[in-house]
């Protein structure tokens, strides 16, 4: 069984390849205008964060972790994304982490943990979390009562985007001979083979994204009896967009507006 091609997501978008490039142009360009602050939260070479900050007093701290299966891609990818949550008056955080095969998901999961952390020394209020694809799956493990966070107290929403809740299925594709995932792994970083968290979640998806990731997204909401908002017209590279705008129903959604 080879699953691979389910996960596939380029090959099945127009010009799906020059997503990549198109994101970081438009996040180099939000820079320029809006200067990042940059923050270590480890020692490691990836484990850094930036932070965006609103005019005025924040109305608390959103934290973005970006996708790429867990191996590609940096804040520095995504910064436009911050347009959204900035325009609603709230700060924002995106981490670098360590990416597979020097890290593991699960080393992940705990790196962006204490990169929530660092930037909520630097912000006061309420924390909501969000992050796309693998980083949708961060999130979600965020969530759980058994990773270590120490302002959880201050968590009161959790919105992943198109995440990846069951890592089982991808020990039978291409990416687990960089992930290298097996069994025990797989079960205890996914999210839907945890207890339901006590902080309220969102997941959000893409209607015209791959059956894998409309089921992953699925699969999450009915296990933790949260909300699904399957948004029209959008597929796994472009759902993200909505972040860039404050008026956006992703934009509201996250910051509770």
């Amino acid at each position: 069984m080879d699953l691979s091609d389910a996960y596939a997501n380029a090959a099945y978008i127009p010009d799906g390849e020059a997503f990549p490039a198109r994101w970081a142009a438009a996040a180099q360009a939000f820079r320029v205008s809006h200067p990042a602050k940059a923050l270590r939260y480890g020692d490691g070479e990836r484990e850094w964060l930036h932070l965006f900050r609103p005019q005025g007093a924040p109305r608390g701290l959103m934290v973005f972790v970006h996708g790429g299966y867990w191996m590609r891609f940096s804040p520095e990818d995504f910064s436009h994304l911050a347009a959204g949550p900035l325009g609603q008056g709230w700060a924002v955080a995106m981490p670098a982490y360590p990416l597979c095969p020097d890290a593991t998901v699960g080393g992940i999961v705990r790196c962006a943990a204490r990169a929530v952390e660092r930037a909520s020394q630097e912000v006061e209020g309420p924390v909501v979390l969000t992050g796309h694809s693998a980083g949708g799956h961060v999130v979600a493990r965020l969530a759980c009562g058994d990773v270590t966070l120490s302002v959880r107290d201050r968590l009161v929403r959790v919105v992943p985007i198109s995440p990846l809740a069951n890592l089982l299925p991808l020990m039978w594709t291409g990416l687990n001979e960089t992930l290298r995932l097996d069994i025990p792994d797989a079960v205890a970083e996914s999210p839907l083979l945890r207890p339901r968290p006590a902080v309220p979640v969102a997941v959000w998806v893409g209607e015209q994204e791959r059956p894998a990731f409309r089921d992953q997204a699925l699969w999450l909401s009915k296990a933790w009896d949260a909300s699904l908002v399957v948004e029209p017209g959008r597929h796994h590279f472009d759902v993200i967009e909505g972040l860039e705008h404050p008026g956006s129903a992703l934009t509201r959604a996250i910051v509770g507006v």
